[in-house]
Order: C-alpha cells, then structure tokens, then sequence
C-alpha cells in the first residue's frame, strides 16, 4: 500500500500528475504571465475583499513576475480549496489542501488565514470563515487526536496510506496522527477571527466543548501518571510514518511539556518533546483564556488553559533550550533525560516561525540566535545548491528546499536585503508555474513536488500583503 510520502513523491512534476484540474494544466504552456486562476464559474469561493485587495495590491509590485504570482496565489485556496454550505442553518466550510482531498487542521487554519483582515468589511468571507471554526470545533469534538478528517464526517473511507494503520480509527477521520499543532492552529484562526472582526458568533457551546477537549488533551498528553490513550503505528518501510514503543513514542522524563508523536510534517517525532509546538500550544492556551475571560465569561476554562501555559513554557525553557556549538538556542526535539535534537523542518510550527506564531519577538536574543542556526550548515536539513537555499524535511528528503521556508525567514526579517533575497528565490524557483510548491530540488527548480499546494501559496500572497502594509517601497523598487 502506497504511503502519503510515495504518492506524493509519484506527482512531482506535471507530467505524472494524472489528475490535473484544467486550471494547473494550462501552466505547461510558459511563463506567459497570463493569470493562471481558474475560469470565474469554476471558482469554488469568490471574495469581493480579496478580489478587490488584488486589484489594489498588484501595481505595487515593481517586478511583473511576482505580481503575478501574487494574483495567481494569493486566491488559489479561495478558488480550488473550498467548500462552503450551510447545514442545519448554520455556515460550514470544508477546506481540502489542494492535491489531497481532505482537511487537515493546520492546513487549514494557515490556508485561509492570510484572509482574516479582509472579512470585517465582506460578509461572505467572514461567513466562510466562521463556518471553518465551527467545523473544525466539530473535528476537534470527534477526535483531538486526528490531523485530518474527511468532509462527511460520518464516513469510513481510509486514505490509501492509512488503511492498515493501527490506532483508534474513528467515522469522519482521514488520518489519526497525534501533532500538538492539529489543535493549536484552530484557535490560532479563532482568535484571529476575532481579534480582526470582533465576530463572536461562531463561539457557542459546541465551540467551547471543543476549546475544553483542546486543554484536556494537552493535559492528558504531558502524560505525568500514565501514558493516555493515544498511540499510533503503521505498516512502513518509512521509519518516520510510525512510532516506537508499541506506538507511544519513545521514553520521557515527565517534566511538564506536552507530548506529540509527529511534526507538522506528519513524520514521527525522534523525541517526544516536541519544542516548536510546545511553545505554539502555550500561545495557543493563552489565546484560550483570553478568548474564555471576554467572550465566554469562562473563569474555570480561562484559568485552566493559562495555568497549563506557564507550565509548558516554564519546562520549555528548563529542557528545551540547549548549547549549540558555543551558544544558547532552542532545540528541536528532547526527550527531558538530557537528549537533544537540533535540526528544523519546514513545516510550520517549527524554530524558524516561533516569532511567527507569537511566541516571542522578533528581536529576542534566543529566537535570533535560532534562527541563525537553523539557516546554515548546523541544521542537517538546510540545503544550497545551484537553485537557491533553504530548509527541507526529512518528508521529502535530502537536497529538496522548502520555499515555505524562504517565505517564513522573509515574514521574520527586518532586513530588506534579506526579505528581497527571500522573493527572488521563490521567484526563481516556481518552475514557470506562477505557484509555490512544496519543495525544489537544489539545483533544479523544475524538479518539484505538489504542483497543487495552497497552503504555501497562501503564505506567498502573506508575505506580499504585509509587505504592501509596512514596506510598500521594498515591494515597488525590488
């Protein structure tokens, strides 16, 4: 049975992509810098917000080509991702990642987040949107454990990598493997909601049990009595599509920090601590209360997620910041014995985003010193090559750079010369397609994987938008 890995590595490239929708096979012809977004009619979400911020945007942009990409990115999830209804009378929004045909939580949450300071002025969108957080709450409900579920979440159908997966498969689960960002991303995009809107009409019960289970299960996954329901393991020649130990992952020191059993790069974790998202879901437990306190008037559920928070964040800088070839840095992964990875992948929560994501400023000293690190030769998965430099993943292996990569370390700059070094990178190596895939070989961009891959095209229109709000001459002169 083919894995997610194998059949994803199988669509590199357009030619061996068999189910290319007519949109992404009319790229073969060039770099003609024609728009590449699919005909109006077959558009599955349009946005007056975002079409309009397009229109106002793109002149800006001195360089043709990356205004360009940004028309093409910037509403790609919009245009091929989502699926709103109603149901029940309520908004209900199904977003796919592009090439996969179902939702995962962090996906998601990222795809659609670029649109946040758009939706107070369009109603549409920010009834898309609130559809989203209601039925990622249900998910949540359903199982906090899974990464990915399916649009009918009555549904039993498997992915094709998941068939023989041993764990508690449940109705409606796509894929079940435990990553603390699955529940931070969702209220990462529920605050974001709010704090941009001041919508609070997605927050009912069912989202308060959902933001419950979200602390209960962090709770539960610090594993301080006893290891808690979850494990996971998978028939695999791959050593990082299942977990060690019967499935519970390898031994900790129980010290306070939340277990995961994978990155967000749905590959098992070396050691179960998890650094990267242990700070997420602090960020993400405060962003609870604060939400409980003025929404909810929730002082039980409030107090609860800001007490688990100083926890992880206080054994978070206890275990998890490490010496690194003379200097302080974050570590990747620990295990609380003194067990230290250093490294970084691509995939979001990881060193690079913590400024981010809000764990930190921009300019704190440690998250500098990170930084630094993870962008050379001390991080095993930065590559350089005739095509550019970045940061990989052990998901798509060796040489292959993550323009995501390229665009986080630009979101993170307040160097021009870095930021504009960031977008000529991603503009050299989208193949001629007008989109970000997942990762390019280092010397060849036209070797890549997901031709199809919203996410990163999201945060490429991302990193334009804000560059437009807070550094529009950098945009026109680059």
């Amino acid at each position: 049975m083919p894995t997610r890995r194998e059949v994803l590595s199988a669509a590199t490239g357009f030619a061996a992509l068999a189910a290319k929708p007519a949109w992404l096979r009319a790229v073969t012809r060039g770099t003609d810098l024609e728009s590449r977004r699919p005909p109006l009619s077959e558009r599955k979400f349009t946005s007056r917000g975002v079409e309009e911020a397009i229109k106002r945007i793109k002149p800006l942009i001195g360089d043709p080509e990356l205004a360009w990409m940004f028309e093409n990115c910037l509403p790609n999830t919009l245009d091929t991702t989502v699926f709103f209804s109603h149901q029940e009378g309520r908004p209900d929004t199904y977003v796919i990642t592009g090439d996969i045909d179902a939702m995962w939580l962090r996906d998601s949450s990222a795809q659609v987040w670029p649109y946040l300071w758009l939706a107070r002025d369009d109603e549409a969108l920010r009834t898309m949107l609130a559809g989203l957080i209601g039925r990622q709450a249900q998910c949540i409900q359903l199982d906090p454990y899974a990464n990915a579920y399916w649009r009918d979440l009555a549904s039993t159908a498997r992915l094709k990598w998941s068939v023989n997966d041993s764990t508690e498969m449940k109705p409606g689960v796509a894929e079940r493997k435990w990553e603390i960002d699955s529940l931070c991303h969702p209220v990462r995009l529920a605050h974001g909601f709010w704090r941009n809107t001041g919508d609070t009409s997605p927050f009912g019960e069912e989202f308060w049990k959902a933001m419950r289970i979200v602390v209960e299960t962090f709770r539960v996954q610090q594993r301080k009595n006893e290891p808690g329901p979850y494990r996971f393991q998978r028939p695999s020649e791959i050593a990082t599509e299942t977990q060690f130990l019967g499935g519970y992952g390898n031994p900790t020191r129980k010290v306070g920090l939340i277990h995961s059993m994978f990155r967000p790069s749905d590959d098992a974790c070396l050691f179960p601590f998890f650094i990267p998202g242990n700070l997420f879901a602090a960020v993400s437990l405060r962003q609870i209360a604060t939400m409980a306190n003025a929404i909810a008037h929730d002082s039980t559920l409030a107090n609860d997620a800001d007490g688990l928070a100083r926890e992880v964040e206080t054994a978070a800088h206890l275990f998890g910041v490490i010496r690194n070839r003379g200097s302080n840095v974050w570590a990747y992964e620990v295990d609380g014995y003194g067990t230290q990875l250093f490294m970084d992948d691509a995939n979001t929560p990881n060193l690079m985003s913590l400024a981010y994501l809000g764990v930190c400023d921009y300019d704190n000293p440690l998250y500098r010193r990170t930084r630094a690190a993870v962008w050379s030769a001390r991080n095993p998965y930065f590559f350089r090559g005739a095509a550019g430099e970045g940061i990989g993943s052990p998901h798509s292996g060796l040489r292959m750079i993550w323009p995501m990569s390229q665009l986080l370390r630009a979101l993170t700059s307040r160097d021009d010369a870095e930021i504009v070094g960031c977008l000529r990178a991603v503009k050299a190596t989208h193949g001629g397609t007008g989109f970000i895939h997942e990762s390019f070989d280092q010397d060849d961009p036209t070797r890549y994987t997901r031709s199809w891959f919203a996410w990163a095209n999201s945060l490429f229109g991302e990193l334009v938008v804000w560059l437009a709000q807070r550094k529009p001459a950098l945009l026109r002169n680059i």
